[in-house]
């Protein structure tokens, strides 16, 4: 290691210490914002919503606060540049959206709290930590830029986005709209760093329709979002409150009446986690099913419908579906039932259940949904396929890829290799990413330190603090690679 990386290093490593007061109070500027998908009180400038819009604004604040040009591309995604000798840029994109809140949060969600050396609240993790990780990033060669006035090689630029939770369509917007980055990457994900991920392939399975005055089931809700496991669910059914007795995981309650019978609320607990992790999770829509099944509050057509949200909810891994793969670069795949809907038409009720599969690129979307099919069918039941992504897979041989990855374990001490995983970033739908930090998959957290997409997500201010040094070092050593395959 020469003697500038090391005066680089510790450079970066002081200035974090120096503004993580200032870092730890954006962060929780931004976690304030609800800002979940809305897309019913759209607007212009506010295409996802006023909660997105809102985290947006906040986020370019921080950034020309902290010396960036700032740009909102009609509110779709935002960037903020530091110029450099190159119009050609290097970039880094972090999201400003979140999933809902959902259930089980003790601590205040929209509100960093900070407890026993963690953070604690709805995106400080994903993603709203790491977006403002990135931004500081840049201000540490705004302040450079200041100090001996020469300019980086390539134009530094934070892309801001606002709709990676559901649709990723600000990316699609973004990159419609302006010429690619040399490289990109994303702090959302974890470290060491990713090189690949898995397919994503996301269905809805119907019920059959059944005519709401011969319906057992009235109501059947579960889960907030398609790429999460679901912590909770309910259903209302026709039945005697007397009948029902509560067990793990199930809360019994009266639901009043209707013309033709008693009515009971049905509720099952789980423990929610992201879709694409579903180890250690418990699926509350599972519960609440096998529940509806075992006492029989179902009719024939409801029942063909349960059986097969039950073999769907069998296994994360996609056995009992018929779809299970894996390959020798991906993980397994995972499957997971994500949200549970009742949709009324007239007279007519059905039921719908949504899927989200991760998968290796041992398969393909195209087989999935013909086994899917076949499985439905035999329930009655049928399938639309809602969206399909490839497998995305960068060569870890790269100078990019061993620039970061090179980095990291220098400033870690270890000696790690590039990875791959089943969520889906950003980094998917560039020429040249990957998804780099800031979490530690190996790091011991406390128990009380929940996992995103789930409650009392947290993360810890040291790894965070360390991520920051880390994006420091490897933007300036991309900066030095040359040429890079300038688009």
């Amino acid at each position: 290691m020469s003697y500038e990386d090391k005066d680089l290093i510790a450079q970066a490593r002081a200035y974090a210490d120096e503004v993580w007061e200032d870092v730890v109070q954006d962060i929780d500027f931004l976690v304030q914002v609800q800002s979940v998908e809305d897309k019913p009180h759209a607007s212009a400038g506010k295409p996802f919503g006023p909660g997105p819009r809102e985290a947006l604004d906040r986020a370019l604040q921080i950034a020309n606060r902290l010396g960036l040009e700032c740009h909102d591309c009609n509110g779709y995604v935002g960037y903020a540049d530091l110029e450099g000798k190159s119009k050609a840029y290097i970039a880094t994109i972090a999201h400003s959206d979140i999933v809902p809140l959902g259930d089980g949060w003790t601590v205040e969600p929209l509100r960093v709290t900070r407890k026993d050396g963690y953070l604690l609240g709805r995106g400080v993790l994903d993603d709203k930590g790491p977006l403002v990780l990135s931004l500081y990033a840049a201000h540490f060669f705004v302040r450079k830029l200041r100090e001996d006035a020469e300019k980086l090689p390539y134009t530094l630029r934070c892309i801001v986005g606002t709709n990676e939770e559901t649709g990723m369509e600000d990316v699609e917007y973004y990159l419609k709209s302006f010429p690619e980055p040399v490289f990109c990457f994303t702090p959302d994900a974890v470290f060491p760093l990713i090189c690949g991920e898995k397919g994503r392939f996301f269905a809805e399975v119907s019920s059959p329709t059944v005519r709401g005055d011969d319906a057992r089931i009235v109501e059947l809700e579960g889960g907030m979002v398609a790429n999460a496991v679901p912590g909770s669910a309910q259903a209302i059914v026709r039945a005697s409150l007397a009948s029902l007795a509560p067990c793990e995981g199930i809360q019994i309650e009266s639901a009043g009446s209707d013309a033709k019978s008693e009515l009971v609320k049905i509720r099952a607990i789980g423990k929610g986690g992201h879709a694409s992790m579903p180890e250690g999770t418990t699926n509350a829509i599972g519960l609440l099913v096998e529940y509806l099944v075992d006492k029989s509050l179902c009719n024939d057509e409801e029942r063909a419908f349960l059986a097969f949200v039950q073999t769907l909810m069998a296994d994360t891994a996609g056995e009992a579906l018929g779809i299970a793969a894996q390959d020798d670069v991906f993980d397994p795949l995972t499957c997971v039932g994500g949200t549970l809907r009742t949709k009324r038409d007239g007279g007519l009720v059905r039921f719908v259940q949504t899927m989200d599969v991760r998968y290796p690129k041992s398969t393909s979307g195209d087989n999935i949904l013909a086994q899917i099919t076949r499985v439905a069918k035999r329930n009655g039941c049928s399938v639309d396929k809602s969206d399909n992504m490839h497998p995305f897979y960068m060569d870890p041989e790269s100078s990019e890829v061993q620039t970061l990855l090179g980095t990291y374990n220098q400033m870690t001490g270890r000696n790690d290799r590039a990875i791959t995983i089943g969520g889906g970033t950003y980094a998917r739908h560039f020429a040249r990413a990957v998804a780099f930090g800031p979490d530690n998959m190996d790091e011991d957290k406390p128990s009380w330190v929940g996992m995103e997409h789930g409650p009392d997500e947290g993360v810890s201010e040291q790894s965070l603090k360390q991520a920051l040094a880390i994006y420091i070092v490897s933007l300036a050593r991309l900066m030095r690679l040359s040429p890079l395959p300038c688009k």
